[in-house]
């Protein structure tokens, strides 16, 4: 699940920036990743037209986003090294993309941008509100590092383990750069390692608690129980990305070293 970061800037953005446009869980709270209430067309509701959007002229801007969401993701997996590499990898083991099948643009509750349908082994791309290339390409990322668990590991997300687990992966190779986990409000200048954890810890807590609707407690205890393991655990990208560097073209370059086939 990937919510919208209220607290990043209007500022420039390029690639680096995807970790801190879009972040994991953060104010989620449902009664299940595909509850109808975050992503109704999952459940097959269709979105009411209000008399408001008739009067202004907005009313079929669904599928006005629906193009441009689409043209986004076909934009980020022909040109993004990030998303080539993901692409890549799921296809070196055993999990090619069809791009029509597995990715699919949605209208979704406003607060999130996101989401990993185990079910269907599907991403879904929240076209409401992941307006920008540079948002899809993050939730993209995130959401596809998800994928990848679920064909390399077999992720089974009814296991509060496995779904700690991949949490802790998404938000330790996407999100946590120290700059946004800063602004996030769970990095410091002093100690700087640890406080990298913490965002990646929050990150996962949240999302947990979202999706198995646990207390943070039990959450916490999941966590900790996989954390050593899958906080080193940086396949398939082989590093943290870090905000305005190139880590991204560069994990590209290597992926050949990890066997995967860009």
């Amino acid at each position: 699940m990937t919510v919208k970061n209220e607290k990043s800037d209007d500022g420039k953005r390029n690639e680096g920036d995807a970790s801190k446009e879009a972040v994991t869980a953060d104010n989620a709270s449902n009664n299940g990743l595909w509850g109808s209430d975050m992503y109704p067309e999952r459940k097959g509701a269709k979105q009411k037209r209000s008399w408001f959007n008739l009067l202004i002229g907005a009313a079929g801007r669904e599928s006005i986003d629906k193009v441009k969401c689409e043209e986004n993701v076909y934009r980020c997996i022909k040109d993004s090294p990030i998303v080539k590499l993901m692409v890549g990898a799921l296809k070196s083991s055993g999990c090619e993309i069809d791009m029509r099948r597995h990715i699919s643009c949605e209208v979704c509750n406003p607060l999130v941008t996101g989401g990993y349908d185990s079910e269907l082994n599907q991403v879904v791309i929240c076209q409401n509100m992941a307006h920008s290339e540079n948002i899809v390409r993050g939730v993209l990322l995130h959401e596809m590092i998800h994928m990848f668990d679920y064909c390399r590991n077999k992720l089974d997300m009814k296991n509060i383990d496995h779904l700690a687990c991949t949490e802790i992966r998404a938000a330790n190779i996407g999100h946590c750069s120290f700059i946004s986990s800063m602004l996030q409000g769970d990095s410091s200048f002093i100690n700087i390692k640890a406080t990298h954890q913490n965002c990646v810890k929050h990150k996962a807590k949240m999302s947990v608690m979202a999706v198995h609707t646990v207390s943070e407690e039990v959450a916490n205890a999941a966590i900790e129980r996989v954390f050593t393991k899958c906080y080193n655990d940086l396949e398939p990208i082989g590093r943290r990305i870090r905000r305005n560097s190139d880590d991204m073209p560069r994990a590209y370059a290597e992926a050949h070293l990890y066997g995967y086939n860009c």
